[in-house]
């Protein structure tokens, strides 16, 4: 059976959180598995304060309440630890390029790390699901691994059955390739700059992916419009997001400055 060819670590992570806005919620539970390139596994799992409240509809969905994480640390307090831990790992998950990795990203620059992924490869299992098959995750368990799953929503339930259906994704396409590098190409259809897709590159420049401006060229609209580079500064847009724009605007201030001397 084909086996994940891997060339260093790579974590397959899952988060529950309070919400689906990858800018304003928070994580509850995160669920980290290590995998090591001579098989062994690391993990970390845990429960988190998130320090806002928990919306009885999404408890129902993962079953976790504002009393079973009263007393859990907050994600700053984990934060350090959890991006040292990290380090020099590929990412893998369900939807996670998406949803959890901007979530994460989000968590981490609130709590002051300035997290930089765009040197990892990232295997989002779902697209290879979506592009062969179309399923939710349980569908995908059953379909795959010819099993039921339990405890959905749960965190560490939920990314164990991830990595089992790669595994068996692994063996029933084996023209997609092993290796992390080809299956992050694989399962990444668009190339963003920001982990919300707000902006995304296009014919090597970065373009704006919302909005009146959709489609034009995030320069062109500075050199225009500087008043909208300061308008989403100051709106509710993702940190991340604010971070990217505000690289690009140091670019191009650079840029002029080197012409002008």
């Amino acid at each position: 059976m084909p086996k994940l060819t891997l060339k260093r670590p790579i974590i397959f992570f899952d988060l529950e959180t309070t919400g689906t806005d990858n800018a304003k919620d928070r994580i509850v539970e995160l669920a980290f598995i290590k995998l090591m390139p001579d098989g062994k596994r690391d993990k970390m799992v845990k429960r988190l304060n998130p320090g806002m409240p928990i919306p009885p509809e999404v408890t129902a969905i993962h079953g976790i309440s504002d009393e079973d994480v009263k007393n859990c640390p907050s994600f700053k307090q984990i934060a350090s630890t959890l991006y040292e831990w990290m380090k020099g790992c590929d990412l893998g998950g369900y939807n996670s390029s998406k949803f959890d990795l901007p979530v994460l990203a989000e968590e981490f620059l609130r709590a002051g790390v300035n997290v930089d992924f765009t040197e990892r490869h990232m295997i989002d299992v779902q697209q290879i699901f979506f592009k062969m098959e179309a399923r939710t995750l349980s569908a995908a368990y059953s379909f795959y691994c010819k099993k039921d799953l339990e405890n959905a929503h749960s965190a560490e339930a939920d990314i164990l059955a991830t990595m089992d259906v790669l595994e068996a994704q692994l063996e029933r396409y084996p023209d997609i390739g092993s290796d992390v590098s080809t299956l992050h190409q694989f399962t990444h259809t668009d190339e963003y700059v920001d982990y919300a897709r707000r902006i995304i590159m296009k014919d090597g420049h970065p373009v704006f992916n919302f909005g009146k401006h959709k489609g034009r060229k995030v320069e062109d609209i500075f050199n225009a419009e500087p008043q909208y580079y300061d308008w989403m500064m100051q709106a509710d847009f993702a940190l991340h997001t604010k971070q990217k724009i505000s690289e690009i605007l140091n670019r191009m201030k650079l840029k002029k400055a080197g012409l002008k001397g």
